[in-house]
């Protein structure tokens, strides 16, 4: 289990060389996301085995960038990347490089899979592996963890002391990229578990956002159905209500309670009572009942889904929608439900989180 919450410590400029020891182009690699699951608005998440590739170049000047992937992006400083990269940059104090990055982009857009998340994270990891003068030990203890992907590093294994106070203990780098990237984002969780993979529960104190991440259960199978049409989050939360009632408010709690646990691999249940109890746990009346009526086949299938006893929720904002199948034979129930208004992508889950592969390590 993994806690995070912090901040780093200012840098200094960029150098003409890599006399710095400082990476200069790296590739960073980030999962899809589902939040909610249901009962969990706003603080919990799942990271899911699709993912979005980015490669980042420092350059002497300028800005280019090569996109590859179905979804229409900008491609100047307003690039999520880009503008997640500058922000960066500025925590740290450094000096802004020119850049040249290069996206592949898996992560569908505005579906709620949590594509603005991957780029958050992707553009903060990256600059934080190309300001460090000190990645080489990290990455070793990165690969060492990640058979056959020899120099990747987790970004947890990267440390700075908090700015606010020099002489504090080194925190986990992951500790001031999740504040920042919430900053960003707007709300923690899609970023926490885009940043820490597994299952993340965010929440914010005084001091921002931080999150808990523990391993699922071993049985779990997401499925993710994605419909052709796209939502926005704010359009999803504008249906939202001001106010809840105090019953419902109460029911979903404790269903976000149970859904904690069920989904913690330190959990002993067997596989027949973790799917009794993962129905239970999914459902939710806080955010689903006033967003569901807006895509009325994201909602029937969820209803489908749910009359086989398959736990389903609206991923995010949706419109796609999360089976949480436990078991083979679960997940293949799932995935017969299946409409012509949705393609069907069974996947893992994703243990890791975001991953970092310094390209010029040999320099």
């Amino acid at each position: 289990m993994t806690a995070a919450g912090s901040a780093p410590t200012a840098g200094t400029g960029w150098t003409d060389t890599d006399a710095d020891g400082a990476a200069r182009r790296v590739r960073v690699r980030v999962p899809a996301t589902s939040a909610n699951l249901g009962p969990g608005f706003d603080a919990f998440g799942l990271a899911l085995g699709l993912y979005d590739e980015v490669e980042v170049e420092v350059t002497s000047t300028g800005l280019t960038i090569d996109v590859v992937g179905p979804d229409a992006v900008a491609q100047d400083e307003t690039h999520l990347v880009v503008r997640a990269i500058r922000s960066t940059f500025d925590l740290l104090g450094r000096a802004q490089p020119g850049l040249a990055l290069r996206c592949v982009n898996r992560i569908p857009h505005g579906r709620g899979l949590g594509s603005s998340a991957a780029a958050i994270v992707a553009g903060i990891v990256a600059a934080a592996a190309l300001t460090r003068a000190d990645l080489g030990p990290e990455f070793e203890a990165g690969a060492a963890a990640n058979p056959g992907n020899p120099g990747v590093a987790r970004p947890g294994a990267l440390s700075y002391e908090t700015a606010a106070d020099p002489g504090s203990a080194a925190l986990a780098g992951s500790d001031w990229m999740l504040r920042l990237a919430h900053d960003i984002e707007g709300h923690p969780d899609n970023v926490a578990a885009a940043l820490m993979g597994g299952f993340t529960v965010a929440w914010q104190d005084v001091g921002g956002a931080c999150c808990l991440r523990v391993d699922p259960f071993a049985e779990l199978r997401p499925v993710v159905f994605v419909p052709t049409t796209r939502q926005s989050t704010e359009a999803s939360r504008g249906a939202l209500p001001a106010l809840v009632g105090l019953p419902d408010a109460a029911r979903t709690l404790g269903r976000a309670a149970l859904l904690a646990l069920t989904m913690s691999a330190a959990e002993p249940a067997g596989a027949a009572q973790r799917a009794r109890t993962l129905f239970s746990a999914t459902e939710d009346l806080l955010h689903q009942p006033y967003r569901l009526p807006a895509v009325p086949a994201t909602g029937e299938l969820v209803a489908r889904l749910r009359a086989l006893g398959v736990p389903a929720t609206l991923s995010g904002s949706g419109p796609s929608v999360l089976a949480l199948a436990v078991g083979g034979e679960q997940a293949a129930a799932a995935v017969g439900t299946a409409s012509s208004d949705f393609s069907v992508a069974p996947l893992s889950v994703d243990r890791y989180g975001a991953q970092i592969t310094r390209l010029d390590a040999d320099k």
